[in-house]
């Protein structure tokens, strides 16, 4: 009984430990592809300001 208990708490230990850990990693991905866009969108505009 007391081996069932230690490995639930051990996986909600888990549980809240990853939460964090997949928001952070979410936010950052979020915030490289909005980097990325704005990269992409004023290498577009440069070369189209170059061309005209």
């Amino acid at each position: 009984m007391g081996r069932i208990l230690l490995i639930i708490a051990a996986v909600v230990a888990a549980l809240f430990l990853l939460g964090p850990l997949v928001g952070l990693a979410l936010t950052l991905l979020k915030w490289g592809l909005i980097i990325g866009a704005v990269a992409v969108g004023a290498l577009f505009i440069a070369k189209w300001v170059k061309r005209t």
